[in-house]
């Protein structure tokens, strides 16, 4: 799995012009499933995500994780992020996984992380998405449980 996290002041996602998820202050997380993936690369991001500090505590040091200052989350499903744009110009998507599976894999992440106390909302699986993004910072991370 491959994940972005971009650390927001507001976050929404919106499906034909209905915002169906949006939060404060917090994280925006673009999740990639590729195949192959399971429960444990699952585990994996959902440790990270909900344990990274990468908020500012009181003295401006990035020390606080999103469950440390009460931030909500933005899960939204992205299989692009599994492109591979090695040959030619147009980027091929082998790597992502069967939808069924994928969405499986993703609502597990989304039901773990709210396992650990956090607000999280989502988009709709497969939708055509407009995401809406408030940065703050700029702070982008991305992380793949395969490295």
């Amino acid at each position: 799995m491959r994940i972005v996290i971009q650390r927001v002041s507001r976050g929404s996602v919106s499906v034909v012009g209905e915002v169906v998820g949006k939060i404060s202050q917090g994280l925006v997380v673009l999740v990639g499933v590729e195949k192959g993936d399971s429960e444990k690369d699952v585990d994996y991001l959902t440790s990270k995500v909900s344990g990274m500090r990468i908020f500012a505590n009181g003295e401006g040091k990035m020390d606080l994780s999103v469950n440390d200052i009460g931030g909500g989350i933005l899960a939204v499903s992205q299989f692009t992020l599994l492109a591979n744009t090695r040959k030619g110009r147009r980027p091929s998507f082998e790597a992502s996984e069967d939808p069924k599976r994928a969405e499986e894999l993703f609502d597990l992440f989304v039901a773990k992380l709210r396992d650990d106390d956090l607000t999280v909302e989502t988009g709709r699986f497969g939708a055509d998405m407009r995401v809406e993004i408030i940065g703050d910072g700029p702070l982008t991370i991305v992380i793949d449980s395969r490295e």
